[in-house]
């Protein structure tokens, strides 16, 4: 007996997420395998980070080394420290390209002006260099690179971290204000399925931007999936691989491009319990 009808459908509204929540538990899905994944050679490639003491923050290019071990290609950054070596890389590149500044209080903020786009010869790119130097200080302040453009779509992050009581994490959100000021995050448990890649996805509040809101072009769901299985795979062979993040993953409507990473590497944890908890069946 309920004292308002409120109240009854409620009730019925969360026996109903709880008979979904049942199934789902029942029914976890399956860690995909892939074929082109060299495990061996990202173990070969850990081990002498670490053996060369370099393991804790590795460059850039064992960064994305690493990566591609596990079919996650990340997009090429050059630095410029001058504007003729800016040029030289656009050239090398190919344009159009993008020209961004890497000091952390400048990361990813198109919104400051630390981010140019689409600039399609070598006086856009002059131009706009020179603008960035005057805004934000010298070249080794602002720190610019210059990258090839990628296919317009949704920014999104892909994190990874261990927590001391739950094990591996992975962390998936769009990227900017919605994850920074809402929290606006969804996290799973590492080896993720692929049911649990794709209920992390819409499980977001923000999801809606992903599946074409307000008339925009739907993204890449499936490939941002790929990536999400890509990463949780690196993270369960590998528990030297203590964080990731892949900020930012650009998922268009044909592919996701990831155009910025880190890896952060330690020795493994002494405890060999950490991951999902089960119960075993009786």
């Amino acid at each position: 007996a309920y004292p308002a009808a409120e109240r009854a459908v409620r009730a019925l509204a969360e026996a109903v997420r709880y008979g979904q929540w049942r199934r789902e538990a029942a029914e976890p899905g399956k860690v995909p395998e892939y074929e082109d994944i060299d495990e061996k050679g990202a173990a070969a490639l850990i081990t002498g980070l670490l053996d060369r003491g370099e393991g804790l923050t590795p460059g850039a290019e064992d960064t994305c080394a690493l990566l591609a071990r596990y079919g996650i290609p990340v997009r090429r950054a050059v630095p410029a420290p001058t504007a003729d070596a800016a040029a030289e890389a656009a050239r090398t590149l190919g344009y159009p390209v993008a020209l961004k500044a890497t000091a952390p209080h400048l990361r990813h903020r198109a919104d400051l002006g630390g981010v140019r786009l689409d600039l399609a010869d070598e006086e856009q790119l002059r131009r706009s260099y020179a603008e960035l130097t005057e805004l934000f200080g010298s070249p080794q302040e602002v720190r610019p690179v210059v990258q090839t453009m990628a296919p317009r779509g949704v920014d999104t992050v892909v994190r990874s971290v261990i927590d001391p009581a739950a094990g591996a994490v992975l962390s998936f959100g769009l990227a900017g204000a919605p994850s920074q000021l809402l929290d606006d995050m969804a996290h799973r448990l590492v080896p993720v399925t692929g049911r649990e890649a794709t209920s992390m996805i819409r499980s977001i509040r923000t999801a809606p931007l992903l599946f074409g809101w307000r008339g925009s072009a739907p993204v890449d769901t499936p490939a941002l999936e790929e990536l999400l299985l890509r990463v949780s795979r690196l993270v369960d062979d590998h528990p030297e691989v203590a964080a990731v993040t892949l900020e930012p993953v650009v998922v268009a409507p044909h592919g996701a491009s990831v155009l910025g990473a880190s890896v952060r590497l330690a020795p493994p944890p002494v405890r060999d319990d950490l991951g999902p908890r089960t119960l075993p069946a009786y």
